[in-house]
């Protein structure tokens, strides 16, 4: 493709996400599905240029006013993650684009009022400010680099180091990771989907904050446990495996679309002792008789994202105030649903992938409140230690579980842990 036709798909691609109608990942697999045409190299230019954009969209409106032509392709010019020399073949006959770029690059972005440099909402970067102190602008920083990929080995199959050694046999470099026993992190995007190792199921991708969560709950072989929100499925395969394909494990969630999605990934893993189950709402009639019953429930409460800004930047154009404060009601709905499961002495553990305080401290909060006694609070530190976590005192903030990718290397998470008395 021409290189200026390049840019300007990059550009068109950039005025559907930037609607926020959808999530940004939706928008672009279906441009890509209405664009077959397109190589491997032009997808990835498109991407990644469109979430270059998402992560730092006021800097780049800001350098493009006042210049001529669509501010989407000017947005896409200053965010060009393709080839350089694509770039330059697409402004080879655009002498005054081309003077303007080099100029808007020239810029010292160091000098820009804050708004410009964090390139967050103000209602955001106001809540984080307060809330994360000197740790705000190292947060920032983090946030705006892409993510690595995680991977978590399935113990059921593999030892980590042999899965390590299978993925250097196919051209993929990989190191464990700092924390979790079983993870993997590898640069790049390779096409994992293609190795014998992800078809087989000894590797499943899953960001090192997601297995630590995991970790924590730390459910034992013959245990009744559930995972209350389990979404697309990753923590409960963790949760299988670490249970070693015994005990009952239940998969909670209100999608059907997303537990019809887990199946494959389910298939894969090995694992029997799984049994998703779509539910209505949490006071559903197949949670309730369930009541007493359990040893481990993990909560991973449906949440604002924002702890995912390295994958997902458009989440922080998306969410708002009004969305945060409908989800803490939600959240503290489900948590007290979900701690009615747990028989005495059972594990509790809450965490959702969240940076705000409103969603995290302020639910484990109301929450211990309202259960006025019956549930006491666990340090995390001690707990991640005794399931195998390395380092596991860097992960503690007090007694919760705090991750962010300016100090982990993870996807920014919260949780806590309590024990049914």
């Amino acid at each position: 493709m021409h290189p200026n036709a390049l840019v300007e798909l990059a550009a068109e691609l950039l005025r559907s996400v930037l609607r926020f109608e959808q999530p940004a990942d939706a928008v672009v697999s279906a441009f890509f599905r209405s664009h077959r045409a397109l190589g491997a190299r032009e997808r990835h230019a498109l991407a990644e240029t469109t979430y270059a954009v998402l992560r730092r969209r006021l800097l780049f409106e800001h350098l493009a006013r006042g210049a001529g032509g669509a501010l989407e392709r000017r947005l896409a010019l200053l965010g060009w993650q393709g080839e350089p020399a694509v770039l330059e073949r697409a402004l080879a006959t655009q002498a005054g684009e081309r003077q303007w770029l080099a100029a808007a690059q020239a810029v010292d972005r160091d000098a820009l009022p804050e708004k410009l440099r964090h390139n967050l909402p103000d209602w955001l970067a106001g809540a984080l400010k307060a809330e994360r102190g000197e740790d705000f602008w190292p947060l920032v920083r983090a946030l705006d680099a892409p993510a690595p990929l995680d991977l978590r080995v399935n113990t059921l199959k593999a030892r980590r180091d042999e899965a390590c050694a299978a993925l250097a046999g196919e051209g993929v470099a990989a190191e464990p990771t700092p924390y979790s026993p079983w993870g993997l992190r590898v640069q790049g995007k390779p096409a994992l989907h293609k190795l014998a190792l992800f078809t087989g199921g000894a590797i499943e991708v899953q960001d090192e904050g997601s297995q630590l969560l995991a970790l924590l709950t730390d459910p034992k072989r013959g245990e009744m446990v559930v995972d209350f929100c389990a979404g697309a499925g990753g923590k409960t395969l963790a949760l299988g495996a670490a249970m070693r394909n015994t005990g009952r494990l239940y998969a909670f969630d209100v999608s059907g679309h997303r537990l019809a999605a887990f199946k494959p990934r389910l298939a894969r893993s090995g694992l029997a002792n799984v049994h998703p189950v779509q539910i209505a709402h949490e006071r559903d009639e197949r949670v309730r008789r369930l009541a007493g019953k359990i040893q481990r429930v993990l909560v991973d409460a449906p949440c604002s994202g924002l702890g995912t800004l390295r994958r997902n930047p458009d989440l922080k154009w998306r969410q708002s105030p009004q969305a945060v404060a409908e989800l803490r009601v939600k959240q503290q709905a489900i948590l007290a649903a979900a701690a009615r499961l747990l028989a005495p002495g059972g594990r509790l553990v809450y965490a959702t992938c969240s940076l705000l305080e409103a969603e995290n401290e302020a639910v484990a909060g109301a929450f211990e409140a309202q259960a006025e006694g019956a549930f006491e609070r666990l340090p995390v530190a001690p707990l991640l230690e005794a399931a195998g976590v390395a380092r596991a005192d860097e992960l503690a903030e007090g007694d919760a579980l705090r991750l962010g990718p300016h100090r982990h290397g993870t996807d920014g998470f919260f949780a806590c842990a309590w024990r049914r008395r």
